[in-house]
C-alpha cells in the first residue's frame, strides 16, 4: 500500500467526530483523483425518509436543484444503493428513465462517479458514499480497484453517524399469559360474565376471577377492560 493511503487510513481510524472522519475521507478520495465527495445516511423505515446526516462538497446549485426537485425520489441510483450493497457506476444508461438528471449533473460538473451503500439492518438505516470528478470516465477496473478503500470508508462514517443518532427504541416485550387466562380474556372480549365463562369452560366462577386476576397483573393494567384491550394490542388474543 502507498504510504499516504496507509496514513490517511489510520487518521480516518483514529477519527472519533463525523465532520473530522469526513474531511480525512474527502482528502482521500481527491488523492484517488476524485473532485467530489457525498456522503448520506437515511432511514430504511417505510414510514420516514429522515436524513440523518448529508455531508458533501457538490456544486452548491446542484443541492440546491436536488432538494428542491425531489432529486431523491425518482433518482435510480439512490433507488439502486437503498436495494443492494453492489456498486453502482453513474451513467447515461443508469439514468435512461430520468434523463434531466443526468443532463442537470453534467452542467454541474458530476460526469462521473459511482455509489456504494452500507446497510445496517439493527438500526434501521441505509448509508451512501458517493465520488464523482467532471474529467476521465471511470472504468469498472478503478472502482473495483479502490472498493476496498472505500467500504473501510463507507463503514467508518457510517458507525460515526449511527453513533450519533437515538438508539432505535426496544420493541415492547408481550406478556405470557396461560393458554387458560388466554381462552379466559378471549371470552371476556366477546363480553361473557365470569360466571357465564365458568359455564363455558366448565370452571369455579372464582377459578374465572383468579385467571382474569393473573392476566391484569401480567399485563400491567388495571381492570378486565384494559387487560383486553392491551391483550388485543400486542396480539395476545
Amino acid at each position: 500500500m502507498e504510504r499516504w493511503k496507509e496514513t490517511q487510513l489510520n487518521q480516518l481510524a483514529g477519527a472519533k467526530e463525523f465532520d473530522t472522519a469526513y474531511q480525512i475521507s474527502l482528502n482521500f478520495i481527491k488523492n484517488l483523483g476524485f473532485k467530489f465527495c457525498a456522503f448520506s445516511t437515511t432511514s430504511k423505515a417505510p414510514t420516514t425518509s429522515t436524513t440523518a446526516f448529508i455531508r458533501n462538497n457538490f456544486p452548491p446549485d446542484w443541492n440546491t436543484l436536488y432538494e428542491q426537485n425531489k432529486f431523491d425520489v425518482i433518482d435510480p441510483v439512490a433507488a439502486h444503493c437503498a436495494q443492494s450493497m453492489l456498486p453502482i457506476l453513474w451513467s447515461e444508461d443508469a439514468f435512461a428513465k430520468t434523463p434531466w438528471i443526468w443532463q442537470a449533473m453534467q452542467e454541474q460538473k458530476l460526469q462521473h462517479g459511482w455509489s456504494q451503500s452500507i446497510h445496517d439492518e439493527e438500526n434501521d438505516l441505509c448509508s451512501v458514499l458517493s465520488l464523482a470528478r467532471s474529467h476521465c470516465e471511470v472504468t469498472a477496473y478503478e472502482m473495483y480497484e479502490n472498493l476496498g478503500f472505500t467500504v473501510l470508508i463507507s463503514r467508518h462514517l457510517h458507525a460515526l453517524a449511527a453513533m450519533a443518532l437515538p438508539r432505535k427504541a426496544p420493541a415492547p416485550s408481550i406478556p405470557h399469559l396461560s393458554a387458560r387466562e388466554i381462552e379466559v380474556l378471549k371470552l371476556s372480549a366477546d363480553g361473557k360474565t365470569a360466571y357465564e365463562i365458568s359455564r363455558i369452560l366448565n370452571l369455579s366462577e372464582r377459578t374465572v376471577n383468579f385467571h382474569v386476576h393473573r392476566s391484569i397483573e401480567k399485563l400491567g393494567v388495571c381492570n378486565k377492560i384494559s387487560a383486553v384491550i392491551k391483550a388485543t394490542r400486542v396480539g395476545v388474543i
